[in-house]
């Protein structure tokens, strides 16, 4: 009785007992070799695997990288090339900050749960055509700062983003988009293309919501761009105006971002066919008045005209005449850095504005 007692006192002091902690490398061997002290002293513990039968595979993080819960970290070693023996389970692999220059074919074999694949700042420039075979399921692909002269072929049909700005890509062909029907949103700013350098048809078939194309030597407009878009950024480019015809394919579009271009000239009716667009940036062009249409957006809410050229608002070039016309009022008009004469403004002007800390004219200074 005394014995069993014992025994029991001893079953519920191990259930109370915390999980093991590893705090050193070497815990593990040290475990391994007090297992087999004791199995040389004859303790009776049976090994883990009956002898004869083979090891049960084991995935091995990557020599440097750190793995933790299907993700694997890689980045900031200085690798030349995608890593051996990645776990088959990953979900993220980082490989951002290394030196890779060349994703190889069999790169990313057995990678079929891969969802996020981070490659920025390398030096890749050449990318096989079946690289991202294996990776059917990948979603998100960051490839930018690297030195990629056009994008990567049979991107996964799976793909949803593409970050791929500061690169070196001047053309986009009109099949490397084919069956891309998941992708909503494109980030390809930073790279030196031209509109000749976006061949006909090449965005058909995408169902984009973001776009930005930034950072270009883009001079006008892009025109045919999925109609599907609700975010378009074309800033930082050389375009001089919008014309007519410009933007009447992007009657979804509630974000349109044209700063720092040198627009001169926006012609009357062509803001109109963006009957919802809510944000409008044209500061930093060359503007000499405020653009025609703007209160026929019921729903424009900030516009930024900021380090233009204009010198005179007129009354009626913000709201719309009447009340109940105009659907949201603005709630940010910025007009600072232009050489208009402020205190001649009147105040009606800005009627259907929320408040008089939504509108910025600061100080003119050449």
């Amino acid at each position: 009785m005394k014995s069993t007692m014992m025994l029991l006192a001893c079953l519920l002091s191990l259930s109370h007992a915390l999980p093991f902690e590893q705090r050193g490398f070497w815990d593990f061997s040290m475990d391994d070799g007090m297992a087999m002290m004791n199995d040389e002293e004859g303790s009776g513990t049976p090994p883990p695997t009956m002898p004869g039968l083979p090891l049960p595979p084991m995935d091995m993080c990557p020599f440097g990288c750190h793995c933790h819960l299907r993700v694997v970290q890689c980045s900031d070693l200085g690798l030349t090339e995608v890593p051996k023996n990645i776990p088959r389970d990953t979900s993220l692999l980082d490989l951002q900050n290394n030196k890779i220059t060349e994703l190889k074919k069999d790169d990313f074999k057995g990678l079929t749960k891969l969802y996020a694949l981070v490659l920025v700042n390398n030096k890749i420039s050449k990318v096989h055509d079946k690289a991202f075979e294996p990776v059917y399921h990948l979603q998100k692909l960051y490839i930018s700062k690297n030195n990629l002269a056009e994008i990567p072929p049979n991107l996964p049909s799976s793909l949803v983003e593409l970050r791929i700005h500061d690169n070196k890509i001047k053309r986009v062909r009109k099949d490397v988009f084919n069956g891309l029907k998941n992708m909503n949103c494109i980030e390809m700013g930073g790279n030196p293309l031209e509109n000749s350098g976006l061949e006909a048809g090449a965005f058909d078939g995408l169902k984009l919501n973001y776009l930005r194309i930034s950072e270009a030597k883009l001079t006008g407009v892009p025109k045919d761009l999925p109609e599907t878009l609700n975010e378009l950024y074309l800033d930082h480019n050389q375009i001089q105006a919008i014309e007519l015809e410009d933007l009447i394919r992007y009657s979804k579009l509630y974000r349109l971002g044209l700063g720092h271009n040198k627009i001169r000239m926006i012609e009357n009716g062509s803001l109109p066919f963006m009957p919802t667009l809510r944000e409008l940036h044209l500061d930093n062009n060359k503007l000499s008045k405020v653009p025609p249409s703007l209160p026929d957006l019921k729903f424009l809410q900030v516009i930024y005209l900021h380090s233009n050229n204009i010198t005179h608002i007129g009354v009626n070039d913000f709201c719309p005449v009447g009340f109940g016309v105009k659907r949201a009022y603005y709630n940010g008009i910025s007009l600072f850095n232009n050489p208009v004469a402020y205190w001649e403004v009147q105040p009606a002007t800005f009627r259907c504005v929320t408040d008089r800390l939504a509108i910025q004219f600061g100080n003119y200074k050449k």
